[in-house]
């Protein structure tokens, strides 16, 4: 993407991924929405994050932990709000594959926790304080490790959720690329093989290219790639770890059953903010920022609208929720059909 992003062929490609990510993303939302939203209550929890993201320009990890702190809450009150009711089941469900005597169990123990939370921190951060110590603590690198470790903290609700954030520090902090090219990130990273959330990679790279220092973009590039990657994921292996002994223990803990509740659906407002940060950069040539006191609102420049972009994006909506295609299918034919559209007009 680096070296041949603005080529004909790739500009004419990404011309039909880019609307098609809007129907993707809008889909993650409609899908999360009906699990997630039981009651008023949850709905008003996801409308309230979204406006505290979109109209305050709040910081992701405040909107999940108030969320969080209100679903704990709420459960002393009316714990028929955020206490799902257990499941029933049937007589004619099949047994289980593997029974529970026949997993392996470990119980809690802190050495144990100890021993994994040491090796986990020190794997987690050495890279970090090693480029802080040869590079200093204002190169890009540093800045990327500190970030994305904070930001795989607060992985709240899958990738959709904390692309949200990754997106809005990117772009508007950092500025390591540009609101299209976050969304050509995450339409390159739902056209390849493994999560989501390995669009960070491409962030880490563009972000790392950009700003190479005294190295070559390309070694900077890649390097930038594998610190982000790393740092995005030993955290989520440390937890793993830390957390597995206590699954069981914690399945009946329903103050924490709540909190998660809560934040789950803070997720649905969470995602349809990307949504509409997806919608305004790629429907629209131009946008505007409005300052007024408290409120930061970005918006479109309403004469800058594509009518190309909201035809393949409307097309991509028909091909997701009318016809029910596959996100490849979808991706697919809108790649084509932006392609038409791009060598009729050029």
């Amino acid at each position: 993407y680096a070296q041949w992003g603005a080529t004909t062929a790739v500009t004419a490609i990404f011309a039909g991924l880019a609307p098609a990510v809007l129907a993707i993303v809008s889909q993650a939302v409609w899908r999360i929405g009906n699990r997630a939203l039981k009651n008023r209550l949850l709905i008003a929890i996801a409308i309230g994050a979204f406006v505290a993201l979109f109209v305050f320009n709040l910081a992701f990890p405040i909107v999940i932990a108030a969320a969080g702190v209100i679903g704990y809450l709420g459960a002393r009150a009316r714990p028929d709000l955020f206490i799902a009711k257990p499941s029933k089941t049937t007589g004619d469900t099949p047994p289980p594959l593997i029974t529970d005597d026949a997993l392996h169990g470990e119980p809690p123990s802190w050495p144990r926790a100890a021993r994994i939370l040491a090796l986990g921190v020190t794997l987690w951060v050495t890279p970090v304080v090693a480029a802080a110590v040869t590079l200093g603590r204002s190169h890009v690198f540093v800045e990327q490790g500190v970030f994305f470790s904070g930001a795989a903290v607060v992985t709240f609700g899958g990738a959709y959720a904390v692309l949200s954030y990754v997106a809005q520090r990117a772009v508007e902090v950092y500025h390591w690329l540009l609101p299209g090219e976050m969304v050509n990130g995450l339409a390159l990273a739902e056209t390849t093989p493994g999560p989501l959330i390995m669009v960070v990679q491409f962030v880490g790279f563009l972000g790392a290219y950009r700003d190479p220092g005294d190295l070559n973009p390309w070694i900077a590039g890649v390097i930038g790639a594998t610190l982000v990657v790393w740092v995005t994921f030993v955290p989520c292996f440390v937890f793993v770890f830390l957390g597995a002994p206590h699954v069981e223990g914690l399945r009946h803990n329903t103050r924490l059953s709540a909190s998660l509740t809560g934040i789950t659906a803070a997720v649905v407002g969470v995602i349809a903010n990307l949504s509409i940060f997806f919608a305004i950069h790629t429907l629209f040539n131009e946008t505007r920022t409005h300052d007024w006191g408290p409120l930061d609102i970005t918006g479109p420049v309403w004469s800058t609208l594509s009518l190309r972009a909201v035809f393949v994006a409307a097309l991509a909506f028909v091909l997701a929720f009318r016809y029910r295609l596959s996100v490849l299918r979808v991706l697919g034919i809108c790649a084509g059909v932006g392609v038409a559209i791009y060598l009729v007009d050029h």
